[in-house]
């Protein structure tokens, strides 16, 4: 947390600063590349885009490039468009900020039109990153890039979903979500998928991931941070939910339907 759905809510957030001209920058150089704070200002922001759970910045300068960790999020002229991170702390202190962009629409006295807080500093800011060794990003799955993210791999399938150079953009709360829908247990083998898991898997990425976007992000699935804890009966058949150690992270999934 955050996942691919937090990043593209906060892309969406940020296209309103397309077109503005970057007036000054603060950064944190604990947590930023070095020269971020000089090499922005007086460029023109001309898109902003995400691959993953990245979300990139275009100027006619570099690009800059948000990576959010566990814990960091977006404000967009003081405005958070998520208003709390699930499994993050609810305060909110000027010493967690991370990166801070004034435009030309507004004073520094201003609120900043963006600013990237993060309290465990586990995110980081970026200058024309290099994205290449991410794989396929998670709204633009198919059955070729699933077939070619599994066939090859023993680990269990919910470490393949996790793994962002396989799928960019899934994460925790999300591979989950999407194996219960499409009746997958999460410690099956990637390769041992027949056509027709992989298929029902894509369907339920490419079917589950809009609506949890409209919803708010990714707690916003069948499986949410309450349920998941809970752990009572699956929504579906009733069987009581599993909480699992699958490839180092938590993973819940129902027994009765998920083979």
């Amino acid at each position: 947390m955050p996942e691919g759905l937090e990043a593209e809510i906060w892309r969406r957030s940020l296209e309103r600063l397309v077109g503005s001209r970057i007036t000054d920058v603060w950064a944190d150089e604990r947590s930023a590349d070095s020269g971020t704070s000089a090499m922005l200002p007086g460029s023109l922001i001309t898109g902003v885009e995400r691959l993953g759970k990245v979300v990139l910045i275009a100027t006619d300068g570099p690009t800059l490039g948000l990576h959010f960790g566990m814990t960091g999020r977006v404000e967009v002229y003081g405005v958070g468009p998520i208003d709390q991170l699930e499994y993050a702390s609810g305060r909110d202190l000027a010493e967690w900020d991370r990166l801070r962009v004034w435009v030309d629409d507004a004073s520094t006295s201003d609120p900043p039109a963006l600013r990237l807080n993060d309290p465990r500093r586990l995110g980081r800011v970026s200058i024309d990153p290099d994205l290449t060794h991410l794989g396929v990003d998670v709204f633009a799955i198919d059955p070729l890039s699933m077939q070619q993210a599994t066939q090859s791999r023993r680990s269990p399938i919910k470490a393949v979903l996790l793994d962002q150079s396989a799928i960019a953009g899934l994460g925790n709360l999300c591979a989950d979500e999407v194996l219960w829908w499409s009746g997958i247990a999460p410690q099956r083998p990637a390769n041992s998928l027949t056509d027709t898991e992989q298929a029902a898997l894509v369907a339920a990425i490419r079917q589950r991931m809009p609506i949890m976007l409209r919803r708010g992000g990714s707690t916003m699935g069948v499986l949410s941070p309450d349920v998941r804890s809970a752990a009572g009966p699956c929504q579906l058949d009733g069987v009581v939910l599993e909480r699992s150690k699958v490839g180092g992270r938590t993973a819940v999934w129902c027994p009765g339907h998920q083979h």
